[in-house]
């Protein structure tokens, strides 16, 4: 019999015990003050442990979350400084130590395997008491689209907070009630006086410091000077002018480079290495093998002055491999695997309502398909690197990462030190989208800097390396079966899909921590959603395969929204219904979501034929609506194809309810570059395996999608005084199915399968 959750999670409660009752009426510790108080420069005073002020006026703003390209670094700025009335041109980012007030409680609350619509008492507990325990023992962690929805308050809070400390110090100065000052950008105002933030940090320098607040008041949103509206993006000069630090742009002083070379095999070894030819070549300082660290590969490094003398030596070794348990692993096979698994009967439902199974043996009519995703690689532009200096007891750590803190005790591990040995400096990221979040490539790079110690070791990951040494987004298969009514009315869904849970792995390879329960991410954007479904199942079968797998932008979303939305698309059909009307029919108790549906179909223009392409060919339109990291999103995609029965796609219009729109401009961007990044997988992306053996090797077997190929992209946003949610993931679920969809009206071919490939005219 399949596990039913709620067994699941009043059994783990109750393990719990009277430890748990006891420390949960504990107060939740505050997220203003870090363990440590912040180190401050002279003519500096820190406020709380987001933000430091100079006498010069110069606000610098604590960051906990790493900017990889979403934008984060600029709302993180824009809620301290809208409560602060400060002049974000007087704003300078220093990232933030390693400590508990940085966690990302959002995302792991999240994790938690409910349905939206469940707002019972074992979900509110649940959500409380992982809340209050990621505050003691979560994650610095930037993912699961939650830098907003997690940092809303605490940003707003500590500038709130800082905010009421310059006004109680300056009304002691002006000689005045604080109630009569005004604050605006940077200058305290009362009694036809007035002072500068600056002005009161000297003043504070002399005396001892500034005297905290014990209260303050957030603004009502009628009063946001900057939150609501378009703000230019923090760091997009640096960008522009070069200035802006990614990890490959680190170089210390004395500094060398190391290439690697890994296993052809996914989680193979080294055997043996002959390093004597490349010893003896120009620029060669050290060759050296190092061990699978945290689910990555062995290898072999070369230490060089240069990383291109680095790189060529990699040709003169003689590697002998131990090639692991994964030299079996082929494509096929692992499909075969997925497929009979549904058939298994060990799938564990996250989801039950109703008599499914009797209903959809009862019906009338019954449509039945199975659809299939593949592993897919991250391929950010920025492949992996890290840079360590390993000098008298003490590491110095220059790393992109998405997870500063799991980053250092890697480091720790691998050089015999303590955490407060270790000095993590996070740069920008070229591209994160998950992989980031796994730390093998910082192990990697400590090792390696361990066999040169008190010179700095630039590690750089070759494109290829990056390419078959990923942790890859899980491959999956997903079979469908509804039932209908004589009338064509939907009675019942029944969804099973099978593949690799990622927890599994990555709890214990990044972590150290043991994987427990059932992994949410199998099959989030297939059990949570909001279809009002009168007869329901749907569950998953987590897989233990040898392939690597790790967090990919949107993770399950990513492709159990092309499942369930092809399917709907079909199950549309089948009742000879509009696919908007289908679905409205669905949503009539969701109506954020019937909103964000209806506007989608109204802005593209649904119900009117669309204009035929440029070239004259005709052109269909199709339509997904999907909701994951909080955020409502639905699309509606027109399609065409070329002469050559290329797939073409014209335009994709939007409409997303993510809450409170911080700013519009990143919202936009967010959702153009994740309806980028998911056509790109849509129309090309897949990862293959034979004996183990990765084929792709770069972006010419691994393809993105061109200037030239990139669709006009509209997004229409919702308005909403709701808390924010995320928003650098949710436009990537449904533009794969409404691409599906669109080409199903163009063709009358359904495609199941991942990436879209028509079948030859």
């Amino acid at each position: 019999m399949p596990m039913k959750k709620r067994t699941f999670l009043l059994s783990g409660l109750g393990l719990a015990g009277a430890l748990v009752v006891g420390w949960s009426l504990v107060p939740a510790r505050s997220r203003l003050h870090g363990a440590r108080p912040l180190p401050t420069a002279e003519g500096q005073v820190a406020l709380n442990g987001w933000v430091k002020l100079g006498a010069d006026d110069a606000v610098t703003v604590i960051m906990g979350r790493s900017e990889m390209g979403q934008g984060a670094h600029t709302t993180l700025v824009s809620l301290l400084c809208e409560e602060l009335d400060c002049d974000p041109a007087r704003v300078r980012i220093e990232h933030s130590p390693v400590d508990h007030i940085y966690n990302n409680i959002a995302a792991m609350v999240d994790g938690l395997p409910f349905h939206p619509d469940d707002q019972g008492v074992v979900k509110r507990g649940a959500q409380w008491m992982v809340g209050k325990l990621m505050r003691e023992v979560g994650v610095m962690m930037t993912g699961g689209s939650a830098t907003v929805k997690d940092l809303w308050l605490p940003m707003r809070d500590a500038g709130a907070m800082a905010r009421a400390t310059l006004v109680n110090a300056a009304a002691r100065r002006l000689g005045v009630e604080a109630a009569q000052c005004t604050v605006a950008l940077g200058v305290v105002s009362g009694g036809g006086k007035s002072v500068r933030f600056g002005e009161l940090v000297a003043d504070a320098a002399k005396s001892g410091g500034l005297a905290p607040a014990a209260s303050w008041t957030l603004k009502n949103p009628a009063q946001f000077r900057l939150l609501g509206k378009p703000q230019k993006r923090f760091e997009a000069a640096g960008k522009l002018d070069g200035s802006a630090r990614f990890g490959l742009d680190v170089q210390p002083p004395g500094c060398l480079y190391a290439a690697v070379v890994m296993s052809p095999v996914i989680g193979g070894t080294v055997r043996t290495v002959d390093a004597s030819k490349a010893q003896g070549l120009p620029g060669v300082k050290k060759v050296a093998s190092f061990p699978a660290l945290h689910g990555g590969s062995g290898g072999v490094a070369v230490i060089a002055d240069q990383y291109w003398r680095a790189r060529k030596a990699l040709a003169a070794l003689a590697i002998d491999w131990e090639p692991g348990a994964a030299a079996g692993v082929s494509t096929p096979a692992l499909y075969a695997q997925m497929t009979q698994a549904l058939d298994s009967g060990r799938e564990f439902n996250f989801h039950e309502k109703g008599q499914a199974d009797e209903r959809l043996a009862g019906a009338a009519s019954r449509i039945e398909a199975v659809y299939r995703a593949p592993y897919l690689a991250h391929a950010p532009m920025e492949p992996m690197n890290c840079t360590v200096q390993f000098k008298d007891g003490r590491a110095d750590v220059w790393v992109s990462t998405q997870v500063p803190g799991m980053a250092r005790d890697a480091v720790c591990g691998q050089l015999g030190l303590s955490k407060d040995q270790v000095r993590v400096h996070v740069q920008m990221l070229g591209g994160g989208f998950g992989r980031r979040l796994d730390v093998d490539f910082i192990a990697q790079a400590a090792f390696i800097a361990r066999q040169v110690p008190g010179v700095p070791v630039q590690t750089i990951w070759s494109r290829e390396e990056d390419m078959r040494h990923d942790f890859y987004r899980p491959a999956a298969v997903s079979r469908f079966r509804a039932g209908f009514d004589g009338a064509g009315k939907l009675l019942s869904w029944v969804n099973v899909s099978a593949g690799q849970a990622i927890q599994p792995q990555y709890l214990p390879r990044a972590m150290g921590w043991p994987a427990a329960g059932p992994d949410k991410t199998t099959s989030e954007g297939s059990f949570d959603q909001p279809y009002e479904f009168e007869h329901a199942r749907i569950g998953h079968v987590a897989l233990e395969l040898p392939v690597p797998v790790g967090f990919w932008r949107a993770v399950g979303h990513s492709h159990q929204a092309f499942f369930k939305e092809s399917f709907i698309d079909e199950a549309a059909a089948h009742a000879k219904a509009d696919p908007v009307a289908f679905r409205a029919a669905l949503l009539a108790r969701h109506p954020r979501h019937l909103a964000v549906l209806k506007l989608a179909a109204d802005k593209a223009g649904w119900g009117q034929p669309p204009a035929p392409a440029a070239d004259g060919a005709k052109t269909a339109r199709g339509i997904a609506l999907h909701e994951s990291f909080g955020s409502i999103v639905a699309e509606v995609v027109e399609a065409s194809l070329s002469k050559e029965n290329a797939i073409r796609v014209h335009r994709v219009v939007c409409a997303v309810d993510c809450g409170f729109a911080v700013n519009p401009n990143i919202i936009a961007q967010q959702i153009e570059s994740a309806v980028i990044f998911g056509l790109s997988a849509a129309l090309f992306g897949d990862i293959t395996f034979d004996k183990g053996q990765v084929a792709q090797s770069n972006y010419h077997d691994y393809s993105m999608l061109r200037m030239g190929q990139t669709p006009v992209i509209e997004t229409h946003i919702v308005a909403s005084d709701r808390h924010p949610e995320g928003i650098g993931e949710p436009g990537l679920p449904p533009v794969a199915p409404a691409l599906a969809n669109a080409l199903f009206a163009l063709t009358g071919q359904r495609l199941r399968e991942l990436p879209l490939r028509l079948a030859a005219a």
